[in-house]
């Protein structure tokens, strides 16, 4: 492997795993393959958003030389932008809600940025974000972006998003020679089930495609969600539209609760080595009911979207 001009050039290109041992755990008929993205340089998968829309903003002329570039966040997308920014020379300022991990304000304040922390809805639950609390985050940047003339990348309605996450999708097709039947991807942004579900629709219409769920936030299985609903799944569960997911993508959806999503998580720490969050274990989980049920004997593709050490200040892993 030739010498790398920069970390940006490590990002991509992560390995996929069968995890022959879960699927023996859980009895399972089939395969379960996982996309190991939690190995890009800041510990998630959104580097690749975060590379692509940057460059993409630069390409375009919306991102000017030195300005300063700002988003609502989670935390992973802010961790990307930081790392990216750092590394192009921008200034960054994510802004998050106090109900995401502290971990995820400590990685981007180590790439350089600077983290906004807003509070959230009255009556939140610490260590969940609900809809309430990501409409504050981006009542917030809204308000900072015009305030300071910050160029605002908008995850939640950039097209280049998705565009970005194609190439996981592409990546995952080849390395699996094609043997790909279905995915399931828990609904962020949208972005990482748009981009796979496009590319592997590429590669053949008869993949299915299947949204991940917060059992109580099922927005996109057209029910209605719990009254004040929060949950522990952090990066996405917000229970509203997201502009660039075309439905005509989405096969079924599938439900995974707190609690699922932490056992998920814990069994392919302990099984199969994967240290991961919450999602990743939401991903496992849909992945295990669809090989019980409408997948049997087949073969389910999901990512593993972040780190482990990104959750050591929750109960995640006590």
């Amino acid at each position: 492997m030739a010498v790398m001009k920069s970390v940006l050039e490590a990002i991509g290109n992560t390995p996929l795993v069968d995890l022959e041992r879960l699927a023996r755990h859980w009895k399972l008929e089939g395969h379960i393959l996982a996309k190991l993205d939690h190995l890009n340089p800041s510990g998630s998968k959104k580097d690749r958003i975060a590379l692509g829309m940057i460059r993409a903003a630069e390409r375009k002329g919306l991102l000017k030389p030195g300005q300063t570039v700002i988003e609502e966040t989670s935390g992973n997308t802010g961790n990307g932008l930081a790392l990216v920014c750092s590394v192009l020379g921008y200034p960054f300022i994510a802004v998050m809600s106090k109900g995401n991990s502290v971990e995820r304000v400590r990685v981007s304040r180590a790439f350089g940025a600077k983290v906004v922390l807003v509070d959230q809805a009255p009556g939140a639950k610490p260590g969940t974000v609900s809809s309430a609390d990501m409409d504050r985050v981006m009542a917030e940047t809204e308000r900072l972006t015009k305030e300071l003339g910050a160029f605002c990348v908008g995850q939640f309605h950039n097209a280049d998003n998705a565009i970005a996450q194609e190439t996981t999708g592409d990546e995952m097709w080849e390395q699996s020679g094609g043997k790909i039947n279905a995915i399931a991807d828990f609904i962020g942004t949208g972005g990482g089930f748009a981009g796979i579900a496009s590319a592997m629709r590429r590669h053949s219409p008869d993949v299915r495609c299947y949204v991940v769920e917060p059992e109580n936030v099922p927005y996109y299985n057209g029910k209605t969600a719990k009254e004040g609903a929060g949950h522990r799944i952090q990066g996405g569960g917000y229970g509203r539209e997201v502009p660039f997911l075309d439905r005509a993508l989405v096969t079924g959806c599938v439900g995974v609760t707190d609690d699922e999503a932490m056992e998920g998580a814990r069994l392919l720490s302990s099984i199969e080595g994967i240290f991961c969050g919450f999602s990743a274990g939401a991903h496992a989980v849909a992945a295990r009911k669809l090989l019980q049920g409408a997948e049997k004997g087949k073969t389910v593709a999901i990512v593993i979207c972040d780190s482990g050490l990104k959750y050591l200040s929750t109960d995640l892993y006590p």
